[in-house]
Parts: C-alpha cells; sequence; structure tokens
C-alpha cells in the first residue's frame, strides 16, 4: 500500500525534527506541522529575527519491496518561522483544503504551526537532481493519480497485475520488475536484475487530468503492444 510521503525538517541550532504534516496551500504558503515538545520551538523562540534557517525534506517510498525503497526525495530550504497565534485558525482552514489530515486536530495542544518561505526547491528522483525555481514549485498542480494512488493500488488491483505480468515478459526471466509508483502520466516500474537495475513508465496516450479516467486509461494499455 502506498504511503503519504513522510517528512522531517533540518533546522540550524534545533537538529532534527519529524513533521507531524506538511503543505503548501492554494496561495503559497508552505506549513507545517510540528510536535510541541523537543527543541525546536524553543530555538524559534530565542532567534532574535524571529526564523531559522532550515530544510524540510519529503521522502517518498515506493509500494513494493525494491533494494531501494526511496523513489524521489524533495528538499525545500528557506527560512522557518512560527505562524502567528491571530493567523493559526485561518492557516489551519487552508492547510486542510490543501492537505487533510488529523494532525491539525493537534494545532494548539500537542501541535504547533509553522511556516517555511521557500528560497530553493531541489528533486532528487530516478538517479537525477533538478533545481525547481520555488514560484514553479508553488504554481505546480498536484497530481491527482499520485495523490489516490493507494486507494487505486486496491481498486485497480486487477489490472494492474496483468499489466505487470506484462512488464515482465517484456523484460525478460532474468530480471524481476516490480511496482515503483502511479501517476498522471502512467503506471511505473523498476526492474532490478544483477547487474543493477532502471526504472521504466508504461505512458498513457496522454497525462490523466482526474482519477475517473485510470480504470479505462489502463485498460487502454493493456490492449497496446509494449514496445
Amino acid at each position: 500500500m502506498a504511503a503519504r510521503p513522510s517528512a522531517a525538517l533540518h533546522v540550524l541550532g534545533a537538529g532534527t525534527t519529524a513533521a507531524l504534516a506538511a503543505a503548501t496551500t492554494a496561495d503559497g504558503r508552505t506549513l507545517v506541522v510540528v510536535p510541541t515538545a523537543g527543541p525546536l520551538l524553543n530555538a524559534l523562540a530565542g532567534s532574535p529575527v524571529g526564523d531559522l534557517p532550515a530544510r524540510l525534506t519529503f521522502t517518498d517510498r515506493a509500494p513494493s519491496r525494491l533494494r531501494q525503497p526511496v523513489r524521489a526525495l524533495v528538499e525545500l530550504a528557506g527560512w522557518l518561522s512560527p505562524v502567528p497565534a491571530s493567523d493559526v485558525p485561518d492557516a489551519v482552514v487552508a492547510f486542510a483544503d490543501a492537505s487533510p489530515c488529523e494532525a491539525l486536530f493537534d494545532v494548539g495542544l500537542t501541535a504547533a504551526l509553522l511556516r517555511l518561505d521557500v528560497a530553493e526547491v531541489v528533486l532528487h528522483e530516478s538517479h537525477a537532481v533538478e533545481h525547481v525555481e520555488p514560484e514553479d514549485f508553488v504554481a505546480a498542480a498536484a497530481d491527482p493519480v499520485t495523490a489516490a494512488e493507494a486507494d487505486l493500488l486496491a481498486t485497480e488491483s486487477e489490472a494492474l497485475a496483468r499489466l505487470h505480468v506484462r512488464v515482465q515478459a517484456w523484460a525478460g526471466r532474468r530480471d524481476e520488475v516490480r511496482l515503483l509508483g502511479l501517476d498522471r502520466f502512467g503506471v511505473r516500474y523498476r526492474v532490478e536484475s544483477p547487474r543493477g537495475g532502471y526504472d521504466v513508465r508504461v505512458a498513457f496516450p496522454e497525462p490523466l487530468t482526474q482519477i475517473e479516467a485510470f480504470t479505462d486509461a489502463v485498460g487502454n494499455l493493456l490492449g497496446c503492444a509494449l514496445d
């Protein structure tokens, strides 16, 4: 089953804190929910300028067992500060609209809401490193298929299993094919062999804009020859 990517905050003077949740809101704010226990909030309170240099990392793991299970790592670097108390209710609503999660119910109790003013974005994926402009990161639309990956893996398990068999036949019996993930562009696999491995995407004819089209898109892939 696919899992929500894990997030961690690395803050100068406060070490590393596991983020309970993180999201970028519709108006471009990057918000992070952290536990009130620990050195982070004290470090922020002691900052003479009200913020601290920080790096927020998202680690995205594949739904299958792989030699290297991390399929992507996103790093957001910038300046971390507390959300002012008067702005917390609005920020919680904006966070919930972008990414609903139970951690928001703990804000003001055992959790606090912080804001990261992003200055740098780095994406590590498929052995490649890409630097993304913060403005492009904020403007990027969420992938509807990736967001629903866990549900789709369950509801479309039969069709995906049939596609897996075809990809395995294409790769050959000496290599092991495992599911890497689903996105709007297609179905991704990791092909592992004694010599190493590589990633392959069985692409849809065009990117999907809604998850309701996923069933037909996979059905179309099953009717096509793999090159």
